[in-house]
């Protein structure tokens, strides 16, 4: 159907092995016959969850971000830890250590293809219902405040700038349209 697109790979190189990303180098043929150079990342995948109150509060992270130089509001989220990984054990494994919550339902939002344009990153998003607090358990290079925000302040949040985040974008939005 889209043959006339597809690039073909001739050989690849690893730039870079680091511990969560992988740069690669690898030369193609497009379409049209001619050479050409993609660089891109090669990424474990992740999962997020988006977790909803029975009062209608989201609730969310705020934590620093190195590349962007500023503090987040997010949904938990986590890489997936070993090949082959469930994304949901990642996803309740990520609401538990990142904000100390349980739940008992989840349900599957979507698969994001989080930047193709350099990335095979795909993050399974969930929405989590039910929920029982607990105890926060972050890694020991986590630093994360717990925040509550009704569904519809995050919704404002969203369209006026104040959360950035792509994944939590998409799921903030989803969640609003499947509540309704």
């Amino acid at each position: 159907m889209d043959e006339e697109l597809i690039e073909k790979k001739v050989s690849s190189e690893s730039v870079f092995d680091g511990v969560l990303l992988h740069v690669k180098r690898d030369d193609i043929i497009l379409p049209n016959g001619e050479k050409a150079v993609r660089e891109w990342i090669k990424h474990p995948g992740a999962s997020a969850v988006i977790p909803y109150t029975d009062d209608g509060r989201v609730i969310l992270v705020r934590q620093y971000r190195y590349p962007v130089e500023q503090v987040t509001l997010e949904i938990p989220a986590g890489k997936l830890d070993v090949a082959g990984e469930d994304p949901l054990e990642c996803a309740r494994r990520e609401l538990s250590e990142e904000t100390g919550y349980e739940a008992a339902e989840y349900k599957f939002l979507t698969k994001l293809a989080t930047t193709v344009g350099f990335s095979d990153e795909y993050i399974y998003i969930y929405v989590a219902k039910g929920l029982t607090s607990g105890i926060q358990h972050t890694d020991d290079d986590e630093f994360i405040n717990v925040v509550q925000v009704p569904l519809e302040e995050a919704v404002k949040m969203v369209w006026d700038g104040r959360i950035i985040d792509g994944k939590t974008i998409i799921s903030i939005l989803m969640l609003k349209e499947l509540i309704g």
